[in-house]
């Protein structure tokens, strides 16, 4: 049984359609990348799942349990972190997740060991004893995961859990995702690319509401448009006479001088299926005495992927 799952939720705002028929779902050691860009219903589709927002039709459940025909149950199965991560600022990091664990039944031995150990795991002990409103960002983000992860649930919804943080803030918010990540389902909702590479081992990608893409990143990457942008470098400061060689390749289309360094050219070359080969270009510039120093195929990313999804509904 899924720890996660989402059966054909649709979500209209009168005549907006916020979510339309998404489906998926979420097993133990996953950590899902709910992906899209601003305003297409990552946050409303999360908030369905988690029960803080009945669905127009359609059913979510978090480890077998309704997450609106028996929410109680499914929210003791959830840790959600929402957007915006709101918390008493008045209180102490103590005393808030002391509530939070009373919120969640345990009694005061419960809490207190649990409390200790998340205290070690998401690295609060400089601040357990200040108000929340005097944090800096990254550790307000620390206090609001370990709400969430208190009564140690099975299933996760991180709702743009490293929104806002500096790199060193969101390199260990990553490294606690992936710590934690192999006891439990993990959905990170987020428009950030390398989020996804980072710590995801699959993503969804969504737009208009609509589910586009559910894949791991390598099957995402293998099934991206080929991408044919060759990169050169060539041992000249006047690269003209070799650029009008290379352009006479049936399989070269643009080509951009990128930058020059010491003596140094740089190309991007927009190539066809017929693209040449870096003995081809040798071979081609043989004559004319310049020397390629250099020559790859750039590597397909995450965001072409995303802007072709995107741009065009979907992928076969």
């Amino acid at each position: 049984m899924a720890l996660v799952e989402a059966q054909d939720l649709v979500k209209k705002f009168g005549s907006l359609t916020a979510v339309d028929g998404i489906s998926f779902a979420v097993d133990r050691g996953e950590v899902v990348g709910f992906l899209g860009p601003n305003g297409a219903g990552k946050t409303t589709a999360m908030r369905i799942i988690s029960g803080f927002m009945e669905p127009t039709s359609g059913e979510a459940r978090i480890a077998g349990h309704d997450s609106h025909a028996d929410p109680i149950a499914a929210r003791r199965q959830l840790g959600y972190l929402p957007e915006g991560a709101p918390a008493y600022a008045d209180m102490s990091v103590a005393a808030f997740l002391s509530f939070i664990a009373a919120m969640h039944g345990m009694t005061k031995a419960q809490a207190s060991a649990r409390l200790a150990e998340l205290v070690d795991r998401v690295d609060l002990a400089d601040v357990w004893n200040q108000r929340i409103d005097s944090l800096s960002k990254g550790f307000k983000r620390r206090v609001a995961i370990a709400q969430a992860l208190v009564h140690d649930p099975d299933a996760l919804i991180l709702d743009e859990p490293t929104d806002g943080l500096d790199p060193i803030q969101k390199y260990e918010m990553r490294d606690l995702i992936r710590l934690i990540a192999p006891k439990k389902a993990i959905i990170i909702s987020t428009h950030i690319l390398e989020e996804v590479e980072a710590v995801c081992t699959r993503a969804i990608i969504i737009a208009k509401g609509r589910m586009l893409a559910d894949a791991t990143p390598a099957q995402l990457l293998a099934r991206a448009p080929v991408n044919g942008t060759l990169a050169l470098a060539l041992a000249t400061s006047e690269p003209q006479s070799a650029i009008e060689i290379i352009a006479k390749h049936p399989g070269v289309g643009r080509i951009d001088v990128t930058r020059r360094v010491n003596g140094v050219t740089h190309l991007v070359i927009e190539t066809g299926a017929a693209r040449p080969s870096a003995s081809e270009l040798a071979g081609l510039l043989g004559g004319s005495n310049i020397a390629v120093t250099e020559c790859y195929m750039e590597r397909a990313s995450l965001d072409d992927v995303f802007r072709e999804i995107t741009n065009h509904g979907g992928m076969n």
